[in-house]
């Protein structure tokens, strides 16, 4: 499924970046400090699970990381298997 239509939202006020699939919220939780951002846990209702939900928002989040030239420190352990099927996307990794 492409979810390149769907916005993608920065809710600054709660440290989550969002998408709203068939009226489900999947997110990623961060914490931002300086030019770093943290990403921390991703969750996906169990309406949403298998398909490919997860993977279009991390795509979404990096590429959003990417734009604002911030470093990524990925705590969540779903961002971290991601970035292993992705290696690319390791251009952005800082250590803690």
């Amino acid at each position: 499924m492409d979810f390149s239509s769907i916005p993608l939202h920065n809710n600054v006020p709660i440290h989550h970046y969002e998408m709203v699939i068939n009226g489900h919220r999947a997110f990623i939780d961060y914490l931002e400090k300086g030019s770093k951002i943290y990403l921390i846990h991703t969750e996906v209702p169990s309406e949403l699970e298998g398909m490919g939900v997860a993977s279009a928002l991390v795509t979404r989040v990096l590429e959003d990381i990417e734009s604002r030239g911030l470093a990524l420190v990925p705590l969540c352990p779903y961002v971290q298997a991601y970035l292993k099927r992705h290696p690319d996307w390791n251009r952005l990794v800082q250590s803690k």
